[in-house]
C-alpha cells in the first residue's frame, strides 16, 4: 500500500514568540517492510536554520531555529510511504516468554544488546509489581511468547476504554491502569510498562494508522491521527509489533515514524521558545492511499 501523508501542526500563541528552537520527529522510517519514498517539511515562519539528523535509536528528525517574532507557528510534513506488511514474519511458534527473559541478559549479539536496553524503566514508563500483576494472567509459566503477547494485547483492548478527554501527554501508566481509560499513547505506555515489568524488552512506536469513513460517508481530509503501539523483542524472530488500542498486528494499515523508550523520545514536535505564554495546539493528519502506479512525487 502506498500512502501520501500530510501532518499539519499549528501553535497559536497568546503572546508573540521572539525565538524558538524546535525538533520534529515527522520523517517516516525506512525499513525492510516500509519505504519512505519522499519527505518534505514546511515551516512558517521560515527558519533561519534547519538540519536533518539521526538520533541514538536511528530515527530521523529535523532541528530548526526561528528568530522572527511570531504569534503562530505552522509545521507541515508531507511524506510518501510504501508499506508492505508486518515488520517481521510472525512464525507459528515461538520460545516461551520466560525463556526469552532468561536469554536477554546473556545475549551478546548486536540485536540482543540493542534489545536489552528496552528491559529497563524509562522517564515515562515505570516498572513495578502492579504492572506485572496485571500482565500475569496472560503470561503463565512456559507459555509461548507470541501466544501470551496476543492474548495480552486483546485483554488491554477489552479492559480499557478509549477516552480522549481522560488523559494528557503527562499521564502516567499508573493512572491509566487505575482508571482504565486513555488513548493510544496511554495504552502503548501501559503495555510497555507491563512487559518490562515481566523482564521482556519492549519499546514504544509512534506512527500513523489508516482510518476508514462510516459506510456511505465520504472520506474527510485531515481526519486521520497520529498513532502509537508497542513492540516486543524475541530472539531469532525480531521485534513483534502489537497495537493494543485496536487489538491488531500492525501491517500495511500502519506507518512507522519512530521508536524509542517512550513518548518522550519520539514526540512529533517539541522545543524551547522565548515568549508566547499560553498556546493553542491544532493537529491534523491526512493519510491518503494512492494507486501504486502514480508518479513518485509528493
Amino acid at each position: 500500500m502506498t500512502y501520501r501523508i500530510v501532518h499539519k501542526t499549528t501553535y497559536k500563541y497568546k503572546q508573540p514568540v521572539s525565538f524558538g528552537n524546535h525538533v520534529a520527529y515527522l520523517t517516516p522510517r525506512s525499513q525492510p517492510h516500509q519505504t519512505c519514498v519522499s519527505h518534505e517539511l514546511l515551516v512558517t515562519p521560515a527558519p533561519v536554520a534547519m538540519s536533518e539528523r539521526t538520533d541514538y535509536f536511528g530515527n530521523s528528525f529535523a532541528f530548526f531555529t526561528i528568530q522572527e517574532p511570531h504569534e503562530e507557528l505552522k509545521i507541515e510534513a508531507r511524506s510518501r510511504v510504501v508499506a508492505e506488511g508486518a515488520s517481521v514474519k510472525w512464525p507459528e511458534s515461538s520460545p516461551a516468554w520466560d525463556q526469552v527473559v532468561r536469554s536477554l541478559s546473556g545475549d551478546l549479539s548486536a540485536a540482543g544488546l540493542d534489545a536489552y536496553q528496552f528491559v529497563f524503566e524509562s522517564p515515562r514508563v515505570p516498572v513495578g509489581a502492579e504492572f506485572a500483576a496485571y500482565a500475569a494472567p496472560s503470561f503463565s509459566t512456559s507459555r509461548p511468547l507470541i501466544e501470551a503477547l496476543l492474548e495480552f494485547t486483546a485483554r488491554i483492548h477489552e479492559d480499557f476504554r478509549f477516552d480522549s478527554k481522560a488523559t494528557d501527554v503527562r499521564t502516567s501508566p499508573v493512572e491509566v491502569l487505575r482508571t482504565r481509560r486513555g488513548v493510544c499513547q496511554d495504552f502503548a505506555h501501559l503495555q510497555v510498562a507491563c512487559l518490562r515489568s515481566l523482564g521482556l524488552a519492549a519499546r514504544y512506536v509512534s506512527g500513523y494508522i489508516r482510518t476508514y469513513p462510516p459506510p456511505g460517508r465520504p472520506r474527510l481530509i485531515g481526519a486521520d491521527a497520529s498513532h502509537a503501539w508497542a513492540s516486543v523483542y524475541c530472539p531469532d524472530i525480531g521485534w513483534l509489533d502489537v497495537d493494543p488500542t485496536n487489538n491488531l498486528i500492525p501491517s500495511d494499515s500502519h506507518v512507522t515514524l519512530a521508536w524509542g523508550r517512550d513518548y518522550g523520545d519520539v514526540s512529533p514536535v517539541r522545543g524551547v521558545i522565548l515568549g508566547g505564554r499560553d498556546h493553542k495546539l491544532e493537529v491534523g493528519v491526512d493519510m491518503e492511499p494512492l494507486d501504486l502506479k502514480v508518479d513518485a512525487g509528493i
